[in-house]
């Protein structure tokens, strides 16, 4: 089951956290991952492929550049002659009362999460179409689905993730693509950990599993939508958040 053998997958963000997790048990599977992330920081992701016996390798993107992605992809290609999987996961944080809140930060955190989504999936969906065969799979946020404050910019990007991705599963269905989307809770990552304090219990309190999730936890989720086994599902949002938003 879960089977990726032969199959090429893109995880963008893949340095850390979840990508990372996402990256590490896509591998583990028997895909061929190609691990995203600015500079060199998605190395310790592939050695600890490599070291489990998987193939992976890391390619430096800016997923706000349009030409890196394209550069990206053009190599895979060349490379491997196919994509199979893309995990969409890159993302950040600019967190601030809307009325305070920089314009700036807005436009990085829709650049980065959302308008690289777009230009990773047109990138890909040539070759995908030409396959008659992929999946894409979108890191969206339970922030998405309920908001929160001070978080207008993060709950605006992963809320546009969910309506892009079910836009487009319509557009690509006939292809035998399909787009879904993983809406994680509050995970045990680095982001999570800097949440100070008090801040970080009242969001634990929320969770009907009384625990945080972790990166495994999502890698899951993501694989299953990925694998053959799901060809049937597209346009859906799966939460893997412990019971948080129902």
């Amino acid at each position: 089951m879960f089977d990726f053998s032969g199959k090429v997958a893109i995880v963008t963000g893949a340095s850390r956290g979840i990508g990372r997790g996402i990256a590490e048990v896509l591998g583990a599977r028997g895909a061929q991952v190609i691990a995203g992330a600015r500079g060199d920081n998605a190395a310790g992701t592939v050695e600890a492929i490599r070291q489990a016996g998987g193939k992976a390798d890391t390619v430096a993107i800016d997923v706000t550049d349009v030409a890196s992605i394209e550069a990206m992809v053009e190599g895979v290609l060349t490379r491997h002659g196919r994509v199979d999987v893309l995990v969409n996961n890159a993302g950040i944080t600019r967190d601030q009362l809307t009325l305070r809140l920089k314009r700036e930060d807005w436009d990085e955190v829709i650049a980065t999460n959302l308008t690289s989504a777009f230009t990773c999936v047109q990138a890909v969906l040539k070759p995908m179409i030409k396959q008659r065969a992929g999946r894409i799979v979108s890191i969206s946020s339970v922030v998405g689905q309920m908001g929160n404050a001070g978080q207008a910019n993060y709950a605006a990007s992963k809320a546009g993730l969910i309506g892009f991705s079910m836009a487009l599963a319509r557009e690509v269905a006939s292809r035998n693509i399909t787009v879904n989307v993983v809406a994680p809770g509050m995970i045990d990552t680095d982001m999570t950990r800097a949440v100070a304090g008090k801040a970080q219990s009242d969001w634990e309190a929320l969770i009907p599993l009384k625990r945080l999730g972790t990166p495994q936890d999502v890698a899951a989720a993501v694989c299953f939508l990925a694998s053959d086994e799901a060809a049937y599902i597209t346009g859906q949002v799966v939460a893997v958040n412990g019971g948080m938003y129902m």
